[in-house]
């Protein structure tokens, strides 16, 4: 049985996977709050150092509970359009506290943030012009493509010669130029390299060079060095956690010498996404059918990709446990492939897995299914996205969002 629903026997009978889905309907994501505090504190505590600060990525999970945890725990956040700012205001963050990091955006979304006093980083040259003559003598930061990229597929690979992402960092000269010809002013510098690393070399290159390319700018206030941290999503073959140990120590000393180099206070922030909230969630749901087509053995259940879109985006690996009547099956294995109900063939959630025999009734349990998991479900197939509960410190779940009921699919016709 996995550490989700090992903390304690108590913690357990009182969260049995069954006996959630009873409660609150399949499939369900339910998250842990102990979890979903360590990983903050782990982030808080990478570089000791006054001028270094965390922003939490809100498009890993933007749910409303979890934010403020987040927040309670002292981490700022970054928001990628105005439904996420929104979100974030509503869950406590003061405008000081987000960072608006935009891709290819239109003046009114720019507005959006500006009117809040939200700080607007653009992300090209001609956004850059455009932010310029919209919001001339503004604070405004840009995103610096530093060329080291780094990540678990080239979709999230987001620095370095294919991506759409950062001015590049021979373009400084023309960064200057546009500053001065809109008398902005540029408060702050920032990279992100990709998502999911497990070691740290292509961060720490992107941040040297982030760093010098700072340097060249009497007036930033921050740089901000992104996010991209991982976590292990191959735990049952033996895959340990990303080692922070040696990151904290490469990325504290950079920082040091950055900020005796600078010989003012220039704050240095992270933005860790999938790191905070991806092991504090698991997706549940109920096995439904079973066949064998072609001699391969399908699995079906509840969990088409309208709920976890990872697998199918990215090809991404995610374990899963098997309980029957409570109990986490273990022997009896069989190789299958588990699939969902969306009417698609790449609705495969597990390809050729090695589980437990399963049988129709039995609960499915997706682990680390908290980041990117919920905030990209949709209602594909006008299926129901499900509900959310967390599991708080004290044990007991709670509902922190409803299931989507199928009036909600009727909002926003004009009929």
């Amino acid at each position: 049985m996995s550490w989700f629903f090992t903390k304690s026997v108590d913690f357990y009978r009182q969260n049995r996977p069954d006996h959630l889905l009873t409660q609150y309907g399949s499939p369900l994501y339910a998250y842990n709050e102990q979890v979903l505090r360590e990983r903050c504190r782990d982030m808080k505590n990478l570089v000791d150092s006054p001028l270094f600060g965390v922003n939490y990525s809100t498009k890993a999970n933007s749910n409303l509970t979890l934010l403020n945890i987040i927040r309670e725990e002292g981490l700022d956040a970054d928001a990628m359009s105005p439904g996420e700012i929104h979100v974030l205001l509503q869950a406590g963050f003061k405008p000081e506290q987000i960072f608006y990091i935009c891709n290819n955006v239109s003046v009114e979304e720019m507005a959006y943030a500006v009117e809040r006093d939200i700080c607007v980083s653009v992300d090209s040259l001609s956004q850059l012009e455009l932010f310029g003559r919209a919001f001339a003598g503004r604070r405004v930061a840009v995103r610096i493509n530093t060329g080291h990229g780094a990540g678990h597929n080239e979709k999230v690979v987001t620095a370095g010669k294919k991506t759409k992402f950062g001015v590049n960092d021979d373009q400084i000269t023309d960064i200057k130029a546009l500053v001065k010809r809109y008398s902005l002013r540029l408060c702050g510098l920032n990279q992100h390299v990709g998502s999911l690393f497990m070691e740290g070399s292509a961060y720490l290159a992107g941040a040297r060079l982030l760093m010098e390319l700072a340097l060249e700018f009497d007036d930033l206030e921050f740089i901000d060095l992104g996010g991209g941290f991982g976590i292990s999503y191959y735990k049952q073959a033996g895959e340990g956690p990303m080692d922070l140990a040696p990151l904290s120590r490469e990325l504290t000393e950079l920082i040091q010498n950055f900020q005796h180099r600078c010989g003012r206070p220039v704050h240095c922030k992270i933005e860790p996404g999938r790191y905070i909230t991806a092991e504090c969630g698991v997706l549940l749901g109920n096995v439904l059918a079973r066949k064998v087509n072609s001699g391969v053995t399908y699995v079906g259940t509840d969990l088409g990709f309208n709920v976890l879109q990872r697998p199918i985006m990215y090809d991404a690996h995610h374990e899963a446990e098997i309980y029957r009547d409570g109990v986490c099956l273990e022997g009896d294995h069989e190789t299958v492939t588990v699939v969902g109900n969306i009417c698609e063939s790449g609705d495969k959630l597990l390809k050729a897995r090695s589980l437990p025999r399963m049988q129709l009734g039995d609960v499915i349990a997706v682990m680390d299914a908290g980041a990117y998991g919920y905030s990209m479900a949709s209602n594909y197939n006008n299926r129901l996205r499900p509900a959310e509960v967390l599991i708080g410190l004290d044990g007991q779940p709670r509902l922190i969002r409803r299931r989507d009921t199928l009036e909600d699919l009727m909002r926003g016709f004009a009929l």
